[in-house]
C-alpha cells in the first residue's frame, strides 16, 4: 500500500514557524508568520513526524515493533500472524490469514488516505515473484537496464560468468564435490 500525502499525516512536536508564502500573504496581517501543526514536504522533521504517527497508530492497534528493525511490526491474533514493513510512504504487509490482511487494509484506509497497489511485484529495485512453490526475489529488470545503459543489450548470455575453457587446478587437500548438486 502507498499512503497519499504521507508527510501531511505527521504531527510535529517542535515549534516550527513559517514565513507567509508568496501569493498567500495576508493583507490584514502581512508581518505575521504561521505556526505549523502538521509536517510539510521538505521539512526536516516531516519523515520523523510521519513515522511517529504511524508507529503510534500501529502500537495502539496491537502491533509489536521489531527489536532490531524498527520499521517492522508484527501482530498475532489467535494462531495467525500479520507482518507489516514500512519504507517511508510504502507499506508492505502480508499474513497467514486473508481475513487478518483484509482487516488491516480496511483499518489503514479508515485512518489514512491510501492506495492499495495489489500483490507485491517490485520493492526497492528488487523484483518479487510469488507462486505456489514460494516467493522468489531477483533483479532481472535491473540487469537488463544496466546492460542497455552500457550498450551491452545484445551480449550473449552465459550460464556462468567464467570462461568454460579455463583449467582449474585440483585441490588435493579439499573435499570432493558432487557435481549433480549444482
Amino acid at each position: 500500500m502507498d499512503v497519499k500525502s504521507t508527510f501531511l499525516n505527521g504531527f510535529i512536536e517542535e515549534k516550527v514557524y513559517l514565513k507567509q508564502p508568496p501569493c498567500f500573504e495576508s493583507a490584514r496581517f502581512p508581518n505575521r508568520v504561521y505556526k505549523l501543526r502538521k509536517a510539510l514536504y521538505g521539512l526536516k522533521q516531516a519523515p520523523r513526524a510521519w513515522y511517529g504517527r504511524l508507529k503510534s497508530f500501529l502500537l495502539k492497534s496491537g502491533f509489536v515493533m521489531g527489536l532490531v528493525d524498527k520499521t517492522l511490526f508484527l501482530l498475532s491474533r489467535g494462531g495467525d500472524t500479520l507482518i507489516v514493513h514500512i519504507y517511508v510512504d510504502d507499506i508492505i504487509f502480508g499474513g497467514s490469514s486473508h481475513a487478518l490482511v483484509s482487516s488491516f487494509a480496511e483499518q489503514m484506509s479508515r485512518e489514512f488516505d491510501i492506495s492499495l497497489m495489489g500483490e507485491l511485484q517490485f520493492f526497492l529495485g528488487l523484483q518479487i515473484k510469488q507462486g505456489p512453490e514460494g516467493t522468489f526475489i531477483h533483479q532481472a529488470k535491473y540487469t537488463r537496464d544496466i546492460l542497455k545503459k552500457f550498450e551491452m543489450g545484445d551480449s550473449k548470455p552465459m550460464t556462468t560468468p567464467m570462461s568454460t575453457n579455463t583449467a582449474l587446478d585440483a585441490d588435493e587437500d579439499g573435499e570432493a564435490v558432487d557435481q549433480k548438486e549444482f
